[in-house]
């Protein structure tokens, strides 16, 4: 059984955002309140795929395993619009990524009994650079892009935790079919319902097979500086912003979901 990833409360927003920058994960417990987790969760078994958004719902009748995921969901349903700026979290992004950063998407993801494995994989390597260049103390490399990943379950290694391969943030490229880097190992997220990780796009990691009888559920927001594209599909003029949701938006928001003042290249 892997060892359990090291998960650690800093206190104030200096040592989170130092945590994020050098461990590539900085861990916030106790987000949301069961009430929240509930709420969440059952909307999300609401929520319909729409194709034509890149969704996904394969059911284990079809696929074998339930597979959920749903985009752009802020758009979709007002009650993950508060997700966008969540207090505790936005403060983090808003250091790393700057004022008018904004958030590039949001996905709810279901995930039931008999998802296998994935592959390590990292979601995105802006800079390839050798190994020694990375870890140079005088090199310090931007986040570019963060996710932060909402747990709505008590996760145990039967549920398919996320698992991520510490240090390899520092490693300056994707993996290459590797199971490890350096001697690290995978190590499995196993955090409590309601808890935050928010970890940089280089960080190899993967998400691990559900042999329990329960769906995992999890909601994804990914953030990016103003100068990164928002994902928002479907693309050429297609997505739409629901009016309803916008007329509920506060500025803040609204600025995260692309109202920006103008800037380069406008």
């Amino acid at each position: 059984m892997p060892d359990p990833l090291p998960l650690v409360a800093f206190p104030d927003l200096t040592s989170r955002v130092e945590a994020l920058e050098r461990d590539g994960y900085v861990y916030l417990p106790k987000v949301l309140d069961t009430e929240k987790i509930a709420l969440l969760r059952s909307r999300m078994d609401t929520l319909e795929s729409l194709p034509e958004s890149y969704d996904r719902h394969d059911t284990p009748e079809h696929h074998g395993f339930l597979n959920k995921c749903i985009n752009n969901t802020f758009n979709r349903d007002a009650l993950f619009l508060p997700f966008l700026d969540w207090p505790g979290v936005i403060e983090i992004e808003e250091a790393v990524h700057g004022a008018d950063c904004h958030v590039i998407g949001m996905t709810a993801w279901l995930t039931g009994p008999g998802r296998p494995d994935q592959s390590l994989h990292a979601d995105w390597v802006a800079v390839t650079l050798p190994e020694d260049v990375m870890t140079d103390p005088r090199i310090k490399i931007p986040l570019f892009i963060t996710t932060a990943h909402y747990y709505l379950d008590d996760l145990y290694e039967a549920l398919g935790p996320t698992q991520f391969v510490p240090g390899s943030h520092q490693s300056g490229r994707r993996p290459e079919g590797e199971t490890e880097w350096h001697g690290a190992k995978p190590q499995s997220i196993l955090c409590r319902a309601g808890d935050v990780v928010i970890f940089r796009s280089e960080v190899w990691h993967r998400g691990t097979a559900n042999t329990s009888r329960q769906t995992r559920y999890l909601l994804q927001v990914h953030y990016a500086n103003r100068m990164i594209t928002q994902k928002y599909p479907p693309y050429l003029n297609r997505f739409q912003f629901d009016p309803g949701i916008l007329a509920q938006a506060t500025p803040r928001q609204r600025r995260l979901m692309g109202e920006h003042r103008k800037g380069s290249y406008d």
